[in-house]
């Protein structure tokens, strides 16, 4: 049967998405100990100890057509400062969530997001003619959902008790979207939003 996610390397002059592969381990570990984010009790954020089940379960569900995940590299560093996934993808409806993302504290609240959304979002609708993209976060990861909405999705609903995290606290899971019909204006949006980060940063 045909794949319907295949690797692909999507590229800005500033950033590039890379397919994941067991060889980017180190430089995971290293990214996110910048600002120690495996601290933060609300994301998921791979550790030492956890590094290899998440290279794994991304491995397995790009080999079962569910997921696609990128490692995010710095192109005037060529480091790895993050990750990024389509993730619970179900090629018969054309739907995919983003997800899995997070960055190095040093890239927060900068171009980097906006960036990776925007190769994403292109990709999803432009090349695999997708009619849906979700995007889900904790209902207390506020700055994912603040900036999930500047992206210019739109909130569907919240799912109550959603997961039993590892600490056995419950999580809600508050859920976005952008659909077929919206994409032409969040580009738009988004396209604008990075020109006028970029303009701020280098003027």
């Amino acid at each position: 049967m045909k794949k319907w996610l295949k690797e692909v390397v999507l590229e800005t002059s500033n950033i590039k998405l890379l397919p994941i592969n067991e060889n980017h381990k180190e430089d995971l570990i290293n990214a996110s100990s910048d600002g120690n984010l495996s601290e933060l009790w609300f994301t998921s954020v791979p550790t030492k100890s956890n590094i290899d089940d998440y290279l794994i379960k991304a491995i397995e569900d790009y080999n079962h057509d569910k997921g696609l995940a990128f490692v995010v590299i710095d192109k005037n560093t060529d480091k790895i400062i993050g990750t990024t996934r389509y993730t619970n993808a179900t090629p018969e409806h054309r739907r995919l969530e983003i997800g899995y993302t997070w960055y190095a504290k040093t890239f927060q609240k900068t171009y980097v997001n906006s960036e990776c959304k925007l190769l994403l979002l292109t990709h999803a609708f432009e090349e695999l003619n997708a009619i849906a993209v979700e995007f889900r976060t904790n209902w207390y990861n506020f700055p994912s959902r603040n900036a999930i909405a500047r992206l210019g999705a739109k909130q569907d609903g919240v799912l109550r008790n959603h997961q039993i995290m590892l600490d056995g606290s419950l999580r809600d899971t508050v859920v976005f979207s952008i659909i077929e019909s919206e994409w032409k204006a969040c580009k738009c949006s988004l396209s604008h939003k990075i020109e006028q980060i970029h303009k701020k940063t280098y003027r």
